[in-house]
């Protein structure tokens, strides 16, 4: 007959150990929902144990919200190989699984939640938006970014994150279509942008011309084809000078 000993972990095991078992529960429920003791519970260990390593909820939940913003920015990296669409739609599909594994730990980590106005928690928000900017404007191949297409990647990236904060409100749209119209927003983004810049519209036109036809942008195109029939002609007197 044998006696199961329980291993002691080293200072950093623990730690790491808490950090998994708090976003794990945030991820689950509201911070503001999560006591100390719930933390202790699942990780097998006593409250004041808890406040050995972290002293109190708050910096226990910002170390939480360090790993989920690394982990939420890492969804952003992505070979540089193939067509722009289909690279943003896989980068998208791995936004939506964190979204979809860790909900309330991504409202909290883009809302605030008990470390809103927290300088700390503002910065971590800030690091995964500017590395998701980065990462695209990498992918876009443009080693100094012009100020309309700094604009309209920062702008994706904000729709990205509200689009998926509303879409955690009762998931009413399958989530694959929503990963596909996103890309299909960054495409429309752009091309806006371009029909008033030259410089964007050779930045658009260099990616169109890497697209396979049944790509997301090639996609996108087809269904503004289709659409384009119904819809009613604007009246002569509408129609801007030129």
């Amino acid at each position: 007959m044998t006696t199961g000993v329980r291993r002691r972990m080293g200072v950093d095991e623990r730690r790491q150990q808490l950090i998994r078992v708090a976003l794990d529960l945030f991820s689950r429920r509201s911070p503001e929902d999560v006591s100390i003791d719930e933390v202790a519970a699942a990780a097998g260990i006593s409250r004041p144990l808890v406040y050995h390593y972290f002293p109190g909820k708050q910096s226990l939940y910002e170390a939480a919200l360090r790993r989920a913003a690394d982990e939420l920015a890492a969804r952003f990296r992505e070979p540089l190989e193939g067509p722009l669409g289909a690279r943003l739609l896989r980068v998208m599909g791995r936004f939506f699984d964190f979204v979809d594994e860790h909900g309330p730990g991504f409202s909290a980590l883009m809302r605030g939640g008990p470390a809103v106005g927290s300088s700390t928690a503002n910065a971590m928000i800030d690091g995964v938006r500017q590395a998701a900017y980065e990462q695209i404007i990498t992918h876009l191949g443009v080693a100094e970014p012009p100020a309309r297409l700094e604009l309209v990647v920062r702008s994706w990236v904000s729709l990205a994150e509200s689009t998926a904060l509303i879409w955690l409100d009762g998931r009413r749209i399958p989530r694959a279509e929503l990963e596909m119209q996103l890309v299909h927003d960054f495409a429309a983004l752009a091309a806006v942008s371009a029909a008033y810049d030259q410089e964007m519209a050779g930045i658009v036109l260099r990616v169109l011309t890497q697209e396979p036809t049944d790509g997301p942008f090639g996609e996108l195109l087809a269904r503004l084809s289709a659409f384009a029939p119904d819809v009613p002609a604007v009246p002569a007197q509408r129609l801007p000078p030129h």
